[in-house]
């Protein structure tokens, strides 16, 4: 998603909602033109068109209905949030993250929310997945970003980023049939992941399971062995050469990152997540409501 801006997310959608420029423009009180030029920049930032004539007013594309709904959940999220702000702002967060998420994902947002809200008491944990929805279900951590959480863990998955899973090794002609998978440590949800992919391959390949994200990484970029990894952590080494990514059938695999919370999530946790699905704040790598 393109940067669009709060108050341009709450135009087009007054203009969805009312389905037309003119009388949107009244009751925001600007000028129909203003009205056309906010709608066409998030037209321009997302790449597609969101409206179309329909007689004396408007009608919504498919792309528009889908934005619409986004925008509406996105919009809501701020404003509960925003409400919540006077106690919200010197609260306490807790955030635990996955390893390929507290390095490629988390770092970013969180530090433009620091900068935002310097009064909130942040903290970040990293653990394996199954140990952070067990903290999470504890009241031990706020907001995960992990994969996706078990079905009875009455989480709530508040938010998502899409993500992809790749294999990558230091050379494209490596052969996955005999080369070493090197794996994450035991409770990992990217280590699941590869097992189920050697499981559809039906191959059997030598293993090597190392205790770090960044152990697998540098492995591989060494040569000791090829992984199944989140694209979002390999991006430099990919643009750079030092790892290729290797096709194989069925990757690769789409696994978004979720952000996570309990049923009921604390005033600085909505705020958090605000500012995540906001990408003005956060830019390209805003997440989408769930």
């Amino acid at each position: 998603m393109g940067n669009v801006s709060a108050g341009r997310m709450e135009t087009f959608l007054t203009v969805a909602r009312l389905g037309s420029i003119r009388r949107a423009a009244a009751q925001l009180h600007v000028t129909e033109a203003a009205v056309s030029a906010a709608v066409a920049h998030v037209e321009k930032q997302l790449g597609a068109k969101l409206i179309t004539k329909s007689g004396r007013g408007i009608a919504l594309t498919e792309a528009g209905r889908v934005y619409a709904e986004y925008c509406r959940g996105i919009l809501g999220m701020m404003k509960e949030a925003h409400a919540a702000v006077r106690q919200a702002e010197a609260g306490r967060l807790r955030i635990g993250v996955v390893a390929t998420a507290g390095e490629s994902v988390v770092l970013r947002p969180l530090a433009s929310f620091r900068r935002r809200y310097p009064d909130v008491e942040l903290s970040l944990s990293i653990h394996p997945r199954d140990a952070l929805f067990l903290e999470l279900q504890h009241h031990e951590t706020d907001l995960v970003i992990a994969g996706r959480p078990p079905h009875d863990a009455n989480l709530v998955i508040q938010a998502r980023r899409p993500s992809t899973l790749v294999v990558v090794g230091a050379s494209h002609l490596t052969d996955p049939n005999t080369a070493t998978w090197l794996l994450r440590g035991h409770g990992s949800g990217t280590r699941e992941a590869t097992l189920a992919l050697l499981d559809r391959l039906q191959v059997d390949p030598p293993t090597l399971t190392l205790g770090s994200h960044g152990a697998v990484i540098a492995g591989a970029r060494e040569g000791l062995g090829i992984t199944l990894i989140h694209s979002d952590a390999v991006g430099e080494h990919l643009e750079s050469g030092a790892l290729q990514t290797i096709p194989l059938p069925g990757t690769p695999l789409q696994r978004a990152w979720h952000a996570i919370t309990t049923r009921t999530p604390t005033p600085p946790t909505r705020l958090f997540l605000a500012h995540l699905l906001d990408p003005a704040q956060v830019g390209a790598g805003a997440f989408l409501p769930a």
